[in-house]
Formats: structure tokens, C-alpha cells, sequence
């Protein structure tokens, strides 16, 4: 849905004022300016913001709830207009007032594809209108945003940060969209779920089936790929929740960190291997071994580390690094090779006699599992339930 960014302010400043006179003085508008802008905004919601009265204007009740949104929607603004000009009142409060949907939806998008041509396209204008776009958008912030490069251009670190500010700006207003159709029985919201390697094979799918028993018409989306992507589609708003291994130090001050349950490694290897059923294995045998591990810095990689460090030795260098459980499962079904794993996640393997999960017991190879989500992120209720319906499978032991 296209938002004219400035009905918006005009709807905020009437609930903030109680009346179409205040308002019109507040943000410099004529009074008819200011009903006609308030009017095509109801029309474009299909909503009734407010209740007209001869002592003012009120929220009606789906009304303060939209607008409970486009406030905190607004704030990702401020946010940014603090971040471009260093905390300068007037600049900041200047860029949040005449800054357009359209330059906005240019930024993210050019950002995220590092090509005008491909952005273009993709939005729907010609290639004159949308430089024009974000020409006048970088003289709103006095500064560029884009620089040429070899593939396209390349955005600025601040039009990075200004990128995540208004991709999140739009989730809050979509968000919004979605609590107006839950108030009025129409229960299909949204969840985008990002889904680390564990969380992929039992946790996610059983809790997103339970989900859509409920609410049959959910828009659920599953994502996978590395940890470091979908934080990044966490802190823009893209994700609303990653299910997996959680991480330490926390990896951006925007995240929180919910854990759900202790998840155990155990060595696994394909069935009939030479150590299937041994429950110990000495320091050469232990060195004998090939292996895929994780990549570094991922928490089952560094259990791998521990387990040789542990008994004074040096951790193999010659690994192969692999986080995809479909490649790991072929590595070891055609090789003698080892992996760290949590037993559940090759659960069905093993019943069907390919894989083995060794009996040794290995000491501290407990991995945290749990919720990463944003600090400030305000669930819907479909959102909610989906959370609801995790914790209540997994018992919760902690939060960070």
C-alpha cells in the first residue's frame, strides 16, 4: 500500500492536538489542506481514523491502533534524521517532514539490488525518474548516497543505516495493516521466520503447522541461509524472529536473545563405521579422524575446538566446512568422516540405518538454543501465537 508520508504526520498531529485548527497551525496547513489530506488517508486505509465531533477530533479504536504504528514508524525516521545530521533539531525534524515514500522505496531498493537499471525495473519507473528521486533525496540529507562502482553502485555507510531505518519504517506501517485486519477477523498476517540448521528439521516445521491449524489463512515464510544474513533480514525487518543457536556476545545491540533449551553434540558417522559403537576413543584415534565441522565463530564450531582442546591437543585443520545438513549427511554417508551434530537432527537417518550417532560421551558440547528477535519489535497477534506455540514446546530456562 502507497503511503503519502505527509497524511501521516497530519493524522498524528490531529490525535496529538484533539482538533483540525491545532493541527493546521502545528504543521503549517490550511484547515481544508489538512481534512482533504486526513480524508484520502481513510480512503486509502478503508479505515475511520477518527470520530468527528463539534468539540474535536478522537481516535476511534482501530484508529489509535494504526497510529500507535505510524508513530513508532516515525521514530525510525527521527532515528535516522539523528544519524544524518548529529542531533540537529531542526535538520532532523526537517528531513522526517519532507522525506517521500517513493525516495525511501528508491533507497532500499537500489541498495539492496546496487544497480539502477535492475531497480528501476523492478519498481516500475524509468531510470531518469528514479536518479531524479534519489538526487532529491541526497540533498534532503546534504550528502551521497551512492558511489559508481565496476557492478553498479555502491551505497555509503550511512545509506546503509538510513536503508535499515526505512525498511523498518515500512515494516511497522505493514505490521500496522496486519493488526486492523486481526481486529476485523481477517487472520491472515504475517511471520517470516529465519531458520538456523537445528531449528530447520523439527522445531520450526511442527511449530508453524500448529500455527496454521489455528489460522488456516497465516502467511507464513521460512528463511534459511547463514546466521550473519539473517540478522541483517532481522535488524531491517525482514525476519521477525531466527529460531536456532543462539550466539555470545550478542551480535548487534538491537537483538535480544531468548533461550528455550540446552541442545548436546554428539559425534556421528555413517552406520558401520569402525567407531559407530565405541563409547570411548583414545587421543590418536580422536586425532585419526576426519571431519566437517561448522564454519568459525559458529557455536558448534567452537565445541569442536573444546572437544580437542580439552584433552590438550591441537583442533584438525584440514576440515571441511560445511553447515548444510543435506551436504553433511552425503560427506559422511560416502567417507569414514565425523561431524558434530545434535542427535535429533539425524533422529531419522539413524532409524533408517545410514547414520550412527557414537556412544562416547562428550563433556560441555551443550550449544544453546532459543529466539533472536529486535529489542523494539511489537509482534502481531498471529506473531504472538507463533511464539506462544514454541515456548510451549521447549521448557524456558533463560533470557538474555
Amino acid at each position: 500500500m502507497k503511503f503519502n508520508l505527509r497524511h501521516l504526520l497530519c493524522a498524528l498531529e490531529i490525535q496529538n492536538s484533539g482538533t483540525i485548527s491545532a493541527a493546521a497551525k502545528q504543521i503549517h496547513l490550511t484547515q481544508s489542506a489538512l481534512t482533504q489530506g486526513i480524508n484520502k488517508l481513510e480512503a486509502t486505509l478503508g479505515l475511520t481514523l477518527f470520530s468527528r465531533t463539534n468539540s474535536g477530533m478522537y481516535c476511534t479504536e482501530n484508529g489509535a491502533r494504526f497510529l500507535n504504528r505510524a508513530d513508532r514508524a516515525f521514530k525510525h525516521l527521527q532515528y535516522a534524521g539523528a544519524m544524518l545530521f548529529n542531533a540537529d533539531k531542526p535538520k532532523m525534524h526537517s528531513f522526517v517532514r519532507s522525506v517521500s515514500s517513493r525516495q525511501l522505496k528508491a533507497l532500499i531498493t537500489i541498495t539492496e539490488l546496487q544497480s539502477y537499471t535492475a531497480a528501476a525495473i523492478q519498481m516500475g519507473l524509468t531510470q531518469p525518474t528514479l536518479h531524479r528521486s534519489i538526487k532529491d533525496l541526497e540533498t534532503l540529507c546534504e550528502q551521497c548516497l551512492f558511489q559508481r562502482s565496476p557492478t553498479g553502485v555502491e551505497p555509503t555507510w550511512r545509506a546503509r543505516q538510513l536503508t535499515r531505518y526505512a525498511s523498518l519504517f515500512f515494516a511497522e506501517l505493514s505490521q500496522g495493516l496486519e493488526e486492523i485486519g486481526e481486529v476485523n477477523g481477517r487472520m491472515n498476517g504475517s511471520i517470516r521466520i529465519g531458520s538456523l540448521p537445528l531449528a530447520r528439521t523439527e522445531i520450526v516445521p511442527r511449530c508453524v503447522l500448529q500455527l496454521l491449524d489455528e489460522f488456516p489463512l497465516a502467511q507464513v515464510s521460512i528463511i534459511d541461509g547463514p546466521y550473519e544474513e539473517q540478522v541483517n533480514y532481522l535488524l531491517h525487518g525482514q525476519l521477525h524472529v531466527i529460531v536456532g543457536a543462539l550466539r555470545y556476545p550478542l551480535p548487534h545491540n538491537d537483538i535480544k536473545q531468548h533461550k528455550l533449551f540446552d541442545d548436546p553434540l554428539s559425534m556421528v558417522v555413517k552406520a558401520g563405521h569402525k567407531f559407530a559403537k565405541r563409547a570411548t576413543l583414545s587421543n590418536t584415534e580422536l586425532q585419526s579422524l576426519k571431519w566437517v565441522v561448522p564454519g568459525k565463530g559458529v557455536p558448534a564450531r567452537l565445541v569442536f575446538d573444546e572437544l580437542f582442546n580439552s584433552r590438550g591437543l591441537v583442533p584438525p585443520e584440514q576440515v571441511i566446512e560445511c553447515s548444510a545438513m543435506v551436504a553433511i549427511r552425503g560427506l559422511l554417508l560416502n567417507s569414514e568422516r565425523a561431524a558434530l551434530l545434535p542427535a535429533r537432527q539425524v533422529d531419522v537417518e539413524v532409524k533408517n540405518g545410514l547414520l550412527a550417532v557414537c556412544p562416547m560421551p562428550l563433556a560441555d558440547t551443550n550449544r544453546e538454543i532459543g529466539l533472536s528477535m529486535r529489542k523494539n519489535w511489537q509482534a502481531t497477534h498471529i506473531q504472538r501465537r507463533f511464539l506462544e506455540i514454541i515456548e510451549s514446546h521447549y521448557e524456558q530456562t533463560a533470557t538474555v
